[in-house]
């Protein structure tokens, strides 16, 4: 089977997962642990452009990994059962680090979506969806903060008031009541999502194996979920371990 698969997918995919490791390991050290973080500090430049990079490359390709999908319904079922986990254990164990609607509820409910109009986005030819998708996503990117515009670039303000209702799994959210450790709205996050989507009927890779030193990242590519869902217990907890004995 993985003489079938596209091996760069799973490489980018690995590479985005041993990033995400060393990026929520340094957080756990500095902000959950209290230690100085020296040039980790996740309000500077280099740092938000690091955390960029990760969300971006997993929305991307988990964009495009959904057109390869045997069973894209399934799938989305059981992500949405691991982000419902999520909620339940951060809010249970770690409320002050709860998770709302983080990057896994986004992937369920994008895949659920997609799923729902896909013979809609099957119509839109793949480079016309791929540039308004990109379009719609660099303007509406600031959307969870109360304006059009993308990073510092503040085209317009929103209404408050479409803010109160606190839809914040739209990217509405009433920031004066809500807070989550980690938050990937629907807006803007969904249209990245679907340039993936787009992407995968103008371009694939080759199908093959990895080069021999390109595998392990290859390796890892193939289980994101489960790397996923286990990572944070596994750092938090030898953390705490590594504190407990020293």
């Amino acid at each position: 089977m993985t003489a079938k698969r596209l091996w760069l997918l799973d490489v980018l995919r690995g590479a985005a997962l041993v990033n995400m490791l060393a990026y929520h390991a340094l957080y756990d050290w500095v902000y959950v642990f209290g230690h100085t973080g020296g040039w980790y500090d996740i309000w500077s430049p280099g740092c938000h452009l690091w955390q960029q990079y990760i969300c971006w490359s997993f929305i991307l390709l988990s964009g495009y990994s959904f057109t390869l999908a045997r069973r894209p319904l399934k799938n989305g079922l059981l992500v949405a059962g691991c982000a419902a986990i999520l909620t339940v254990v951060t809010v249970g164990f770690l409320p002050e680090e709860s998770i709302w609607f983080g990057v896994l509820h986004l992937n369920a409910a994008a895949v659920l979506l997609s799923c729902l109009v896909a013979p809609l986005l099957q119509r839109c030819p793949a480079g016309w969806g791929l540039a308004v998708c990109a379009l719609l996503f660099l303007l509406t990117n600031q959307v969870p903060e109360g304006y059009l515009g993308f990073e510092g670039v503040r085209l317009c303000p929103l209404p408050t008031a479409w803010y109160r209702p606190n839809l914040f799994w739209l990217g509405l959210p009433d920031l004066t009541r809500f807070s989550s450790a980690d938050y990937f709205p629907l807006i803007p996050w969904l249209f990245l999502f679907w340039c993936g989507l787009f992407l995968a009927r103008l371009w694939r890779p080759r199908q093959g194996l990895a080069p021999r030193g390109l595998r392990p990242l290859a390796f890892v590519g193939r289980h994101t979920l489960l790397v996923y869902m286990l990572h944070q217990p596994v750092l938090y907890g030898g953390l705490w371990l590594w504190h407990a004995v020293c």
